[in-house]
C-alpha cells in the first residue's frame, strides 16, 4: 500500500481541514522523474515530505496525525496508537484516507468517523462511529485530476455494526487487508527527537557507523545469557566493554547515536518501501547529514521501492535541496493549526526556497518582529 493523501476534520488543534498529498501534483518534468518514485501511468510520489514552520507552529502535531492513520492502515486499535491523543477530545473527527493497494492495482478511499468518550478508569477512548471503503482500478484514471475522485462510486465496504468479530476501535480495512495481505512498514522516531538510546541490539552497518565517526574501529553487540554486551573499539585505542545501550551515549556524540538509529531503520524502510517518520531532523545532525539522508530517499536508483521520508525541520536551508515544490508544507499556529503546500504559494521550481522562507514572503515563517523588540527590551532591562 501506498499512501495518496490524507484529509482530517474536527481536530481540536487544527483551524482548518487537514489536508496532505504524498503524490506529486506539479508538473513532472524528464529531470524530476529521478527524483519520485513511479507508481503508474503519470502518477508519482514525493520520496521526501517535509513539514518546516517556526517554534510551536504544529509540525509535531501534523505528524501526529500521519503516524495516526498509518497505524489504522495497519489494523492497529486507535485505543493502542501512540500518537492519538492528537483526537483530543473530538466529538467527531473525520478522516479520509486515500492510499494505493500495488497487489490489486486499484485506488481506495478509506473514510473514518471516530468519536472521544471520558470514561473514569481509562481517560478518553476512542471509537469509530462510521465507515466507508471505496475502491476504483488504476486504468479507470484518464488524469491526475481524476486520481481521486469517487463521485458516482458505491463503497464497496460499509461499517454495518454487525462485525460481531471487530473491536470498535479497529477499522474495516483489516477485513480488506487480510484478504491481500497488505502492511506497511513503519518507522516512528518521534521518542528519539530529544532522547538517542539504540532501540536495538543487532549490529549496525559498518558504513553507517564510520560515515558518522570515522575515529570507531568496530562496534558489535553480543549476547550472553540473555544479556546484551556490547564492544566498542576507537581506533588505536583498547576495546571498551558495555552492559547497557545507554552507556554508549558517555563515548559516542549525540549525533552519532541518532545516525545509527536513522540510518539503520532508513536502510529497512527503503528496502520494504515503507514509511519513516522523524521529527525535527536536524536535531543533533549537522546540515551534511540530514541531506544525506533526504538525498537517499530522492534517488530513485537507490530507493527502487518507494520507501517514504516524512520530516520536520526548523532549517530553511534544507528545502534548498528539493527541485519541486509540491513535497513541502508551511505548518503555522494562527489561532489553530494549517499546512500549506508550497506549490500552492510558490509557483515556480526555479526561486531559492530558503530565501523565500527567511524573508518572510511566505507568512507567518519569521517570529513577529514585535515579540522580537518586546524580548530585547526585557533582556536590556534584565541586564541594567
Amino acid at each position: 500500500m501506498k499512501l495518496l493523501r490524507i484529509t482530517a476534520e474536527g481536530l481540536p488543534l487544527f483551524k482548518e481541514k487537514l489536508d496532505i498529498c504524498f503524490y506529486a501534483q506539479q508538473r513532472v518534468s524528464e529531470d524530476h522523474r529521478a527524483l519520485l518514485h513511479p507508481l503508474f501511468s503519470n502518477i508519482y510520489l514525493n520520496p521526501a515530505n517535509g513539514f518546516i514552520g517556526i517554534n510551536a507552529s504544529g509540525k509535531t502535531s501534523v505528524l501526529k496525525v500521519i503516524l495516526l492513520v498509518l497505524g489504522i492502515m495497519n489494523n492497529e486499535p486507535i485505543n493502542h496508537i501512540e500518537t492519538r491523543d492528537i483526537l483530543g477530545n473530538a466529538k467527531k473527527a473525520l478522516l479520509n484516507i486515500y492510499f494505493y493497494s500495488e497487489s490489486n492495482q486499484e485506488i481506495c478511499r478509506l473514510e473514518s468517523a471516530i468519536a472521544s468518550k471520558k470514561t473514569k478508569t481509562a481517560g478518553v477512548v476512542y471509537s469509530i462511529v462510521s465507515e466507508k471503503i471505496w475502491s476504483k482500478h488504476e486504468d479507470e484514471i484518464t488524469t491526475r485530476k481524476s486520481l481521486l475522485d469517487f463521485d458516482g462510486k458505491e463503497p464497496v465496504m460499509i461499517r454495518s455494526g454487525q462485525e460481531d468479530f471487530l473491536s470498535e476501535d479497529v477499522s474495516i480495512i483489516i477485513a480488506r487487508n487480510k484478504k491481500t495481505g497488505e502492511r506497511l512498514r513503519v518507522v516512528n522516531l518521534l521518542l528519539f527527537t530529544n532522547i538517542n538510546i539504540l532501540p536495538f541490539s543487532e549490529d549496525i552497518p559498518e558504513e553507517v557507523i564510520t560515515y558518522l565517526d570515522p575515529t570507531v574501529e568496530n562496534l558489535h553487540f553480543d549476547k550472553k545469557n540473555q544479556k546484551t554486551v556490547i564492544y566498542l573499539k576507537f581506533k588505536g585505542k583498547d576495546e571498551i566493554v558495555l552492559n547497557n545501550p545507554i552507556e554508549l551515549n558517555n563515548y559516542l556524540s549525540s549525533g552519532t547515536v541518532k545516525g545509527m538509529i536513522t540510518f539503520t531503520l532508513a536502510q529497512e524502510v527503503l528496502r520494504s518501501g515503507g514509511y519513516i517518520v522523524v521529527d525535527e531532523i536536524e536535531n543533533h545532525f549537522n546540515k551534511e547529514i540530514a541531506t544525506t539522508l533526504m538525498r537517499f530517499f530522492m534517488d530513485n536508483r537507490l530507493n527502487k521501492n518507494g520507501g517514504t521520508l516524512i520530516f520536520s525541520t526548523h532549517y530553511p536551508e534544507l528545502l534548498d535541496e528539493y527541485d519541486r515544490n509540491d513535497s513541502i508544507y508551511i505548518t503555522r499556529n494562527r489561532s489553530g493549526i494549517t499546512a500549506e503546500n508550497l506549490c500552492m504559494i510558490l509557483k515556480r521550481n526555479d526561486i531559492k526556497k530558503s530565501d523565500a522562507y527567511q524573508s518572510g514572503f511566505l507568512e507567518g515563517t519569521t517570529p513577529a518582529y514585535e515579540a522580537y523588540m518586546r524580548l530585547k527590551k526585557s533582556m536590556i532591562a534584565a541586564i541594567k
